[in-house]
């Protein structure tokens, strides 16, 4: 080949540096190559290419798609005015700065095919002469409209699994899924549901039109501001025509709405469209929330603003999206009837939260664990006793859900029914724990370790001032005096129920009137994630500073109520991990003069004395009206106390709210009921005492037994 050699000395002189170069004009060799490449790029059909001269007029293309160019037109006469105008801002701003444009989408409307539009991937850079100066744009581009429908749809499908599925509240699932459809597929969205499915139950299967038991539930629009026209949050769906597109969405079938006069053709009736069809709503897509052959609801996309028309690839894509949050729907549905069939069997098992007996004003209350989220085991009681007497009541099984709701259903019965026997704190604690370990036993192996239940069970006496309490494994309770100070009261320990083979005993002590006695379990002692010591410090704290002395009640003493929700109060982060439960007791005492009790011989003769000492009462008290059926019920008593019991006996009266009269001795055998015979001489008296009595029985003591009968002092009216 032909070559142009050229030969320099190098610094010392002894050595030459050849340097050969093909023959010929370097710059014609690179116009050359140029050429070829613009050819290049001309005769392929995959990039577009477009040379702009300086007032951006076409003067070379190859475009075989996109916008038709054409040597020596301009944007304006391909395009849409405002498209025209943002890509001519761009290639002027190239011409100018010469900074090129690299890969800016491009949405471009045909000016001379209505609703025709591209999306392209533009590419634009400057073209100038060999001194610099700028003699145009070249333009690359390729059309990426199907990329840009389908990677929307991706990230709505990838949108879609993430925020729909992680809660188990209806409202939000489907506000979430309103929320998600616009603006990524429409700028209207709103979800119609089932409104049994609000209340946790089946939607009924319906066919045709009519009352279809919907209601709007969740809306969301791409302004931000849902139309006043249309079908607003809370308001129920009108009676719906029998028509074919109701029929079809009740089977789960889907519909595409390509215009508004469709839409307006579906429904026929004015009021129907206005509640439905938005004012500038030009296309619909609607698919029902359709679950296990149930139809939950109905999702409804208009596109308002977006000028393009929806088509069957976007019924497919929000098919797919409601199927999913369908299933959410349901499972959330089901949720809602078993938790509110799990509360409503809690709720029912559980007293009412505040009581007034002479004895006692009590509050309680339960917080299930989680925050509300779940049930358990936990409960308190206040159960009257007869002699204005009362028991107080707070257990805590071990676990949580409904097996533990139902094993706190069985121990509260068995309490109560234990406590209408009257026996005392320890005994009945024995008898609740045997049934607990029966209750073990019936269990699975596996589910055995999982049995169990702590209990604290004290009585109050208002006559008396005398409280006995037993414990099963249970905190002590805290007690708050009249003068302020507070105290955890030694109660001896004993197992929990379910252990055996342990005594549980019993702590007496005389508790002043307007004492507060707090009872509660050990998941109000873990609120705010605390240890139980911190815990119960907390809680001591809390008594002290919210009581104060309540010697003297004032209209500023501080309510039961109040003390609980400031003990409560620390149940929002973290939630309870544990069910807590809090059970306040502002103690009373009879007023003085309430009570009288008078010492018998176990001598017959002494029954006309003890007639005559209570008559004499009852004057003074102003019961001379229930003179003749107590001295009848007294005298039976003593009589029955004289002749089956022997050594003395003692006789007490107490007067409130009802009529009390107590005759107690040392004899063991329990008084029975029965109905005499003609022949027989005795056994009436018993019979003579229920029938003349509201209600009567008997409880021991450590030392013999008491008989007691009840009157109402409330006369009956005439």
């Amino acid at each position: 080949m032909e070559v142009t050699l050229r030969v320099l000395p190098l610094d010392d002189g002894s050595e030459f540096l050849l340097l050969a170069t093909p023959t010929g004009d370097p710059r014609e060799r690179e116009h050359n190559r140029d050429s070829a490449f613009v050819q290049a790029l001309l005769t392929q059909d995959r990039i577009g290419v477009a040379f702009h001269d300086l007032n951006l007029r076409i003067t070379h293309t190859n475009a075989t798609f996109g916008p038709p160019l054409r040597p020596g037109s301009s944007l304006h006469d391909v395009m849409s005015p405002q498209d025209a105008r943002e890509l001519e801002t761009a290639l002027r701003l190239v011409l100018e700065t010469g900074e090129p444009l690299v890969g800016q989408e491009q949405r471009v409307r045909s000016s001379l095919v209505p609703g025709l539009q591209w999306t392209l991937s533009l590419s634009a850079l400057r073209l100038e002469d060999p001194q610099g100066r700028p003699t145009g744009v070249a333009t690359l581009f390729t059309d990426v409209t199907a990329q840009r429908v389908e990677r929307p749809h991706q990230e709505l499908r990838h949108d879609a699994s993430v925020r729909i599925g992680d809660s188990l509240d209806v409202i939000r699932i489907v506000q979430e899924l309103a929320d998600i459809l616009v603006p990524a597929l429409g700028d209207l969205a709103s979800v119609d549901l089932a409104e049994a499915i609000l209340e946790g139950d089946e939607p009924p299967k319906l066919t045709g039109g009519g009352q279809l038991h919907l209601r709007r539930v969740a809306v969301a629009a791409a302004s931000g501001s849902w139309p006043d026209s249309l079908l607003s949050v809370g308001e129920p769906v009108p009676l719906m025509p029998d028509i074919p597109d109701v029929r079809k969405r009740q089977r789960g079938e889907g519909l595409l709405v390509p215009d508004r006069a469709t839409a307006v053709a579906i429904l026929g009736d004015p009021d129907l469209v206005r509640a439905f069809v938005p004012e500038h709503g030009h296309s619909a897509v609607a698919t029902p929330l359709f679950a296990r052959g149930l139809l939950l609801g109905s999702v409804n996309v208009w596109r308002t603003e977006q000028v393009e028309a929806f088509t069957e690839e976007d019924l497919e894509l929000l098919q797919e999206i409601v199927s999913r949050a369908a299933i959410t729907v349901d499972n959330a549905r089901r949720y809602i009837r078993e938790r509110r069939a799990a509360t409503s069997l809690q709720q029912r098992l559980l007293p009412r939260p505040t009581r007034d007996t002479p004895a006692a004003e009590t509050t309680g209350s339960y917080l299930p664990a989680g925050g509300g989220a779940g049930i358990g085991g936990d409960w308190f009681d206040v159960i009257p006793l007869p002699s204005l007497r009362v028991a107080l009541v707070v257990g805590d099984v071990i676990g949580h859900g409904l097996h533990a709701t139902a094993t706190m259903g069985r121990l509260r019965t068995a309490v109560l029914t234990l406590a209408e026997l009257e026996l005392s704190p320890d005994e009945l604690l024995t008898h609740v724990d045997d049934l607990v370990q029966q209750l073990v036993a019936e269990a699975k192996p596996q589910h055995q370790d999982s049995v169990g239940a702590t209990c604290l069970y004290a009585i109050y006496d208002p006559a008396s001032g005398r409280c006995e309490m037993a414990a099963a494994g249970h905190p002590p309770p805290i007690l708050v005096r009249p003068d302020g100070t507070v105290e955890e009261i030694k109660v001896a320990p004993g197992p929990p129920l379910g252990v055996g083979g342990m005594p549980f005993e019993v702590t007496d002590l005389l508790l002043e009137a307007d004492s507060i006695l707090a009872l509660y379990t050990d998941g109000l002692t873990a609120l705010g994630g605390r240890d139980i010591e911190s815990g119960t410090q907390r809680l001591v704290g809390c008594l002290a500073a919210r009581c104060g002395p309540t010697r003297a009640p004032s209209l500023d003493a501080p309510s039961l109520d109040a003390i609980t929700c400031d003990l409560l109060a620390d149940t929002a982060d973290p939630p309870p991990r544990d069910d807590a439960t809090l059970l306040l007791a502002r103690l009373r005492k009879l007023p003085e003069g309430s009570t009288v009790d008078w010492e018998f011989p176990s001598d017959p003769t002494v029954v006309a004395d003890v007639r005559h000492v209570v008559a004499r009462q009852l004057t003074a008290w102003g019961l001379d009206d229930f003179a003749f059926t107590t001295e009848l019920i007294v005298s039976e008593l003593a009589t029955n106390a004289i002749r089956y019991a022997g050594g003395p006996f003692s006789v007490r009266l107490i007067r409130d709210e009802v009529l009390v009269c107590e005759v107690s001795d040392r004899g063991n055998a329990q008084p029975r009921l029965r109905r005499a015979r003609t022949t027989d001489e005795g056994g009436r008296g018993l019979f003579l005492v229920a029938q003349l009595a509201s209600r009567w029985g008997s409880r021991y003591r450590q030392s013999g037994k008491t008989v007691w009968a009840e009157q109402s002092l409330t006369l009956p009216t005439q």
